[in-house]
């Protein structure tokens, strides 16, 4: 099944940012089957507040596409999105968002607040969670976990 491929996909960029000791988190967008952006959390590296890594898919995604638009697409993505992805997200007019593990901390796609969900902005994706979420939740856990010992 292709929504797994592509969040296996996105674990992988998790191991590129817990590599450079931030917060494993991995975020992809596919159009078409095919990869137009991919990024992973660097808010510590590039000392920005806002690389986390659905902005840097998206960001990455708006230069391979040239708009900012980005339909047709969908994000893949390790943790439920927060607050400000959701926005960026909206924004982007991304269709369809898929995410592993569910954020009871800042989960914007439900768990939290229901930013994604809610019927009162001008774009309404198709949100689906919990994709590999035993995968997703198991590299943050353990991240933590070696953080605190």
């Amino acid at each position: 099944m292709s929504t797994e491929k592509w969040m296996r996909h996105a674990l992988k960029l998790a191991e590129r940012a817990q590599a450079a000791g931030e917060v494993p988190i991995g975020a992809v967008i596919v159009k078409d089957d095919h990869i137009i952006g991919e990024g992973w959390n660097q808010p510590v590296a590039a000392r920005d507040p806002t690389a986390h890594a659905e902005v840097v898919a998206l960001r990455a995604a708006a230069r391979a596409l040239g708009n900012y638009r980005l339909n047709g697409t969908a994000l893949y993505v390790t943790l439920e999105p927060c607050v400000m992805c959701a926005g960026a997200i909206l924004n982007a007019r991304v269709p369809r968002v898929v995410f592993g593990a569910y954020d009871p901390k800042a989960g914007a796609a439900g768990t939290l607040v229901d930013i994604l969900g809610s019927d009162r902005f001008t774009h309404r994706p198709e949100v689906m969670g919990g994709v590999l979420d035993r995968e997703c939740s198991g590299v943050l856990t353990s991240f933590f976990a070696m953080r605190r010992a």
